[in-house]
């Protein structure tokens, strides 16, 4: 195969279900169309049912919607529950939805509203999800994260729910570092199982609606040079397609952009922040995204191959 991995490349989808949060819109609706197109049944979780009909009606293919609110735990086990009622097999779940640089707000269960949305809402629907994963081989959960886990992030276990004082930007890099960090240590607890793999990407700097919340003294330069910095929503999903289809992917992988600066580009498997790989904080933020959710996963945290390992391509990790 040609070191450029292109839609061309993802492999016929016929007899697949897949689940895509976020898929009225940018990447997940790329993603989407794209796995449809290729044969899968794909189902679109989205929290605005009708703008999911109408991004359903321009995809060719076996589409569904489903209505999934990631600010609400009620509204995350009413979907999980559908879903479950409508498939007894899930081959690919791709928590793809998001939120980026929100003025100071809180979910409907209290929880800060980037890592509310974009880890605990993922952490939650993962779980219960999982057990019509686990059955199916070569299922995948992929998590799409951000270059953005890099610039000033940390998880903050003293204040998760940034309670004491609030940045837009490092509140976001905590979430997406959280994606990252929940990727890692699920694969660990799948990789026993030899059948279900987690794997990561993130798109480079796309130009979609996520970054509607920009300070505009950013989003005024950026949009200018727009066709320099950014990519097109189509290229910026391959990232997440590839680690969705591609059949050399390793569990706990991660993939991006393979431009300069993860950018822009084809994509290929990319190495994620040193505080990423940190197991220890990993298997914390584990717990209490447990104890905030109320989700508990029928996995064990007994896994032998590290994150840090998977992404140099050593190791033996279960191939999905």
């Amino acid at each position: 195969m040609s070191g450029i991995w292109t839609e061309q490349h993802i492999p016929d989808q016929h007899g697949r279900v897949a689940i895509v949060t976020g898929a009225n819109t940018g990447l997940g609706f790329e993603t989407a169309r794209m796995l449809a197109e290729r044969g899968a049944e794909v189902v679109l979780a989205v929290r605005d049912v009708e703008k999911g009909k109408q991004a359903a009606g321009r995809i060719t293919g076996d589409v569904s919607v489903q209505a999934l609110d990631l600010t609400s735990l009620d509204s995350i086990r009413s979907a999980a529950a559908d879903v479950r009622a409508a498939h007894q097999r899930i081959d690919l779940l791709i928590n793809n939805a998001g939120v980026m640089y929100t003025p100071k707000r809180t979910t409907a269960d209290g929880f800060e509203l980037q890592f509310g949305t974009n880890h605990l809402g993922h952490f939650a629907l993962t779980g219960l999800l999982l057990d019509r994963l686990l059955p199916v081989p070569g299922s995948r959960v992929v998590t799409v994260s951000s270059t953005g886990h890099r610039i000033r992030a940390a998880i903050h276990l003293d204040d998760l729910q940034w309670e004491r004082s609030y940045s837009r930007a490092a509140a976001y890099g905590q979430s997406k570092l959280a994606n990252l960090m929940f990727t890692y240590d699920l694969q660990r607890r799948l990789a026993p199982h030899g059948t279900t793999v987690a794997v990561a990407a993130h798109p480079g700097v796309s130009d979609t609606e996520l970054t509607r919340n920009t300070p505009a003294v950013v989003r005024a330069p950026v949009s200018l040079l727009a066709p320099l910095l950014t990519q097109k929503a189509e290229m910026g999903a391959l990232p997440t397609l590839r680690a969705a289809t591609d059949p050399a992917v390793l569990g706990g992988q991660y993939y991006g952009p393979g431009g300069r600066g993860e950018i822009r580009g084809y994509p290929k498997p990319v190495t994620s922040s040193g505080d990423s790989y940190d197991q220890a904080v990993q298997q914390r933020l584990w717990t209490v995204s447990e104890e905030l959710t109320g989700v508990t996963f029928p996995l064990r945290a007994d896994g032998t191959a590290s994150a840090r390992q998977l992404a140099g391509h050593t190791g033996g990790p279960v191939q999905g």
